[in-house]
């Protein structure tokens, strides 16, 4: 059918009408005219709907004018551990997606007394009028009141990494972290599959009774003994110390005057994970010895590759920065009407077979560099 009237074409394809009575009409004759004008009509109408549409959307999708620049407050058990580096990336990288200034990392370092300086940050965020407090709760019962009191001065609190004990968990709005006596269980199980009944393991861990990682030995004991694995010491484990230098000389003297009599032994938290594998090594115990434990210090990705260490756990430390953070904006956003969620960071084994990724790729996300970048997946997903 020949073009009649460009208007009337254009109006056509705007309107991707079929050749049917319509188009029929609109190319008639006698209506060339009106159809013309009609046409020149639509397609300004369906113009201007495009353009005060997009600008609307431009404009109010993501656009919080005036929105305060909240710096939170992050109050941490031990500020200087290497195992918090992913989390304070994801914090700052929730800050700088959100345009809201970084916020302030205090609390303990390893060498102070942990839960004495832990509140007197904390007071002190509460003082300063904090916008919102993420915090790690090591102790059962020394957080209640100060989070009770912060929560009724109107400055939100989310916990993270550790929530008081299993029995008790503590008053904040919400949780970011892995389940603890669930994840110790988990490794108590994929250790004493690798064992058998009548064999004996030990634990070890950094500060007894500490509710970021007694949980993970009481569990662990519990499916170790459930498997029929004897568990020296029980859910006391190894007392290995707090600071690094003590951990270094513990742990691995207890493996050489104690290695001949174990079959299977396991560290709950990243430093003594990371001395495990070495010190297994260094004593000729590699394979005589099944281990695993937490984290993804270098030095135990290293070892699970050498296949010193059966296995690791990741637990996602950069979403415990991340998340609270994004939680805190939501909340003040929202004026209170979006609540925190609480969020299970996870539990996943690092093994021989998936290792590979986490040695071949430096991010931010497992704190093996600093380096800001946009890592491209390939493959099938594992999970």
């Amino acid at each position: 059918m020949k073009k009649v009237d460009p208007v009337v074409d254009e109006a056509i394809e705007t309107l991707n009408m079929k050749d049917g009575p319509s188009r029929r009409r609109l190319l008639s004759g006698a209506g060339l005219f009106s159809a013309t004008a009609a046409a020149s009509a639509l397609i300004a109408a369906c113009s201007s709907s495009s353009s005060s549409t997009a600008g609307v959307a431009k404009q109010a999708a993501g656009n919080f004018p005036s929105t305060p620049k909240w710096k939170f407050t992050f109050v941490n058990h031990v500020t200087d551990n290497s195992f918090f580096t992913p989390t304070q990336y994801g914090f700052q990288d929730a800050a700088a997606l959100l345009g809201l200034p970084t916020p302030a990392w205090t609390g303990a370092l390893s060498t102070q007394s942990t839960v004495p300086t832990m509140l007197s940050a904390f007071q002190a965020a509460v003082t300063a009028g904090s916008p919102g407090i993420a915090t790690t709760v090591v102790s059962a019962t020394s957080f209640t009141t100060p989070i009770n009191n912060a929560l009724s001065s109107g400055i939100p609190v989310v916990t993270y990494n550790a929530n008081g004990s299993p029995a008790n968990p503590t008053n904040g709005l919400a949780y970011v972290g892995q389940e603890l006596l669930i994840s110790g269980q988990e490794v108590g199980k994929r250790l004493a599959s690798l064992m058998k009944s009548g064999d004996t393991a030990v634990g070890f861990i950094a500060q007894p009774g500490a509710l970021n990682i007694q949980p993970r030995l009481d569990g662990a004991t519990q499916a170790l003994e459930a498997a029929g694995i004897k568990v020296m010491f029980g859910n006391k484990g190894v007392d290995t110390g707090a600071s690094a230098t003590q951990e270094a000389q513990v742990l691995p003297q207890f493996l050489q005057s104690h290695g001949s009599s174990i079959q299977g032994c396991f560290a709950v938290a990243g430093g003594d994970t990371a001395l495990l594998g070495t010190s297994l090594a260094k004593y000729n115990l590699v394979g005589k010895v099944h281990a695993g434990g937490f984290d993804l210090e270098p030095q135990t990705l290293t070892a699970v590759n050498a296949g010193q260490l059966d296995f690791t756990v990741d637990q996602s430390p950069y979403q415990q920065g991340f998340l609270p953070t994004l939680y805190l904006y939501l909340f003040q956003l929202s004026g209170g009407l979006v609540s925190p969620p609480t969020t299970d960071t996870g539990l996943k084994f690092v093994t021989k077979g998936n290792v590979s990724p986490y040695l071949s790729t430096p991010s931010r996300f497992e704190g093996s560099t600093s380096a800001q970048k946009y890592i491209k997946h390939s493959g099938a997903i594992s999970v």
